[in-house]
């Protein structure tokens, strides 16, 4: 998967510095941060409904989606794929860290 989302990365930091006539990739840098950020909690919210509809083949459609628009984000934002795995290989050392929430009295 690395490997694929390496290239998708290439790709997305291709169109944020040459403008492809009809390309999605383009139009969302063209309209900037706000439809980025738009897209990303449109496609995280249609994960969710698919999820909670048991359908698999739609949930791996839908995380596609947001994978490929938080790419787009994270070029945006100057974030390269290099700072988020050494992020997730902090977390993955990280055992026993399950975090006490904080209970709410609804009585109150």
């Amino acid at each position: 998967m690395l490997d694929t989302w390496q290239e998708l990365y290439k790709t997305v930091q291709n169109r944020k510095e040459t403008y492809t006539e009809g390309s999605y990739t383009c139009y969302l840098f063209e309209k900037g941060l706000d439809k980025i950020l738009k897209k990303c909690g449109e496609e995280c919210s249609e994960v969710i409904i698919a999820a909670k509809n048991h359908s698999n083949s739609e949930t791996v459609l839908e995380i596609s989606d947001l994978l490929y628009h938080l790419t787009v984000l994270m070029v945006n934002e100057g974030i390269s794929l290099e700072e988020v795995q050494a992020e997730l290989d902090k977390r993955s050392e990280k055992t026993g860290n399950l975090k006490i929430f904080h209970q709410v009295d609804k009585n109150s």
